[in-house]
Formats: structure tokens, C-alpha cells, sequence
């Protein structure tokens, strides 16, 4: 088995159980934060090649990377916000329309969804890179990352364009963007490490991620309120750990405001936990990728 530093050692060592230390938590983080300031550039170059190589000798070409998410957000505006004629907006506790509303939710959810099924197998479909002793196996599941961040942008340049059209300002809340962006990216990242580790192994991984990326956007409060829930369901929305991703995005893009603190607390604790964890996991299994690929 290789390993690639000091803290690799004692990560297999000491097991997954090691990292709830307070220490080692610390020392993941650290660490994982370390490595993606190293392999930054080389994650936006294989990005970059990547999203070339999706669309090289297609008819649009280039123009897909913007016209998918766009396609995307249009279909879910048009039925839910048309089809379904709900009618929110002007009031202190819903200050927008229900198009924001709608797109305020959807940016992160279609950013996440894009890259999950992706992140189940980043290491299995790069499996001549990771037989290369050289080469940093935990970059694949930040190119990948980087990737759906495509989503991202396009959708903060829709509701911003939006915004400014139709309610002629934007909330001061969007300065809280980068903070919220960082988060997001610390979160997916520590995930794609845990699911393109266990997808390793366990192959089914992906088909699972379609499955859920699916029903997700139905159990989570993107295209209605949790107060249209009956309450016999509602602890699903108001205690699933993804609805705080959901809500800290509408705070900053929707409300203009800090409707959910407890969103914020959860979901940045969420991320950094995720982004440690995930580190120590993929250390932890990293050695015996070789033998199954």
C-alpha cells in the first residue's frame, strides 16, 4: 500500500472511528483544505478539458453549458410557476414572486444533483489515473465538483438578471454569496469523496444517486412551501439535514434576510464535518483502490 504523507498512515491506522476526535477532525480539515489549494489548478484544468471534451463536434457546442441548466430552470419555472398559478409575494413574510422563489431553490439543488451521480464514479471512470502512483486521486472528485459549479453560475446569473428586472433590486444579502458558495463547494467536495470511495466498492452507487436526485427535489422545500406540507409529513422537510442547504440559498437569494439561523448553523457545520470526514474516508480506503480497479 502507498501512502503520500505522514497523515495518511495514521488515518489508515487509526480508522474512520479516529476522525471523531476533536483533534483529528481538525487535522482532517486542515489537511483537506491543504490539498485542495495544492490541486486547484490542476482540478480547473481537467475541468476545463472535460467540459471541452463533453461537447467538442456537436452542433452548439460550447453554447450546451449554459443552454442545459437554463432548458432545466424554464421547465421547472413553466410548471410550477405557470401551470400551477401560485400566487406569493409582497407581503414581510414572502417579500418575492414565486419565480424567485422557485429559482432561489432550484440553483443549489440542480448544482447538487448534477454532481452526484457524477461523484458516485470519479474514481471507477478514471481508473488508468488512479493506477498511476503519481497522481492525486482525491482531484477527481473536485474536477467533478467544479464541473457542476456551471450551474451554479448560470443560475445566479438568471434570478440576479431577474431580480433586477422585475423587482428592481436586489436584496443586500447576496453579499453573503461567496460564504454560502464556499460552504457549498467544502460540503459537495467531502461528499464526493465518501461517494466516489464507496463506489469503489459497492457499484450500485451511481443508479442510487439517480434515485434520489430524482426524489429530492419533491422532498425538499425548492418548488413549494414547507407551510403547504400536511403535518403529518412536515418533520420530513423541517429535520432533513438538506433542507438547511435548501434554505440558507433562499435566505440569501429569496427572503433578503436570515429567516433560517438555525439553517446556517446546521449547514455550516454540516459542510466542515462532511469535508473532514470525507477526507479521512477516502484516505482510509484510497490504499486498496489498486486491487479492485
Amino acid at each position: 500500500m502507498e501512502y503520500e504523507s505522514e497523515l495518511d498512515i495514521q488515518s489508515h491506522r487509526l480508522g474512520f472511528a479516529g476522525a471523531l476526535s476533536p483533534r483529528s477532525f481538525l487535522q482532517d480539515l486542515i489537511a483537506g483544505m491543504r490539498l485542495l489549494l495544492r490541486s486547484r489548478k490542476l482540478a480547473v484544468a481537467m475541468a476545463s478539458r472535460e467540459l471541452r471534451m463533453r461537447h467538442a463536434g456537436q452542433f452548439a457546442g460550447a453554447l450546451w453549458i449554459v443552454g442545459h441548466p437554463l432548458f432545466q430552470m424554464m421547465v421547472f419555472v413553466f410548471i410550477f410557476g405557470v401551470v400551477f398559478s401560485q400566487r406569493i409575494g409582497g407581503t414581510f413574510e414572502m417579500p418575492r414572486d414565486y419565480t424567485t422563489y422557485i429559482l432561489s431553490g432550484l440553483i443549489p439543488w440542480l448544482t447538487f444533483s448534477t454532481a452526484l451521480p457524477s461523484l458516485c464514479a470519479s474514481v471507477v471512470s478514471n481508473s488508468n489515473l488512479v493506477k498511476q502512483f503519481t497522481f492525486q486521486t482525491e482531484v477527481l472528485p473536485i474536477k467533478d465538483v467544479l464541473i457542476s459549479l456551471v450551474f451554479w453560475i448560470v443560475g445566479i446569473a438568471i434570478i440576479t438578471i431577474y431580480g433586477i428586472a422585475v423587482n428592481r433590486s436586489l436584496p443586500w444579502t447576496y453579499v453573503l454569496l461567496p460564504a454560502v458558495l464556499a460552504l457549498n463547494i467544502l460540503f459537495t467536495i467531502g461528499l464526493g469523496w465518501i461517494l466516489s470511495a464507496i463506489g469503489v466498492f459497492i457499484r450500485d452507487m451511481k443508479d442510487i444517486a439517480v434515485v434520489l436526485v430524482t426524489a429530492g427535489i419533491y422532498v425538499l422545500p425548492v418548488v413549494y412551501l414547507p407551510s403547504w406540507v400536511p403535518t403529518l409529513f412536515r418533520p420530513f422537510v423541517n429535520f432533513n439535514p438538506l433542507s438547511a442547504f435548501i434554505w440558507v440559498y433562499q435566505d440569501t437569494l429569496y427572503f433578503g434576510r436570515i429567516e433560517h439561523p438555525y439553517a446556517w448553523v446546521v449547514f455550516a457545520a454540516m459542510s466542515f464535518a462532511c469535508f473532514s470526514l470525507g477526507y479521512r474516508l477516502f484516505q482510509i480506503l484510497k490504499p486498496f483502490f489498486g486491487k479492485v480497479l
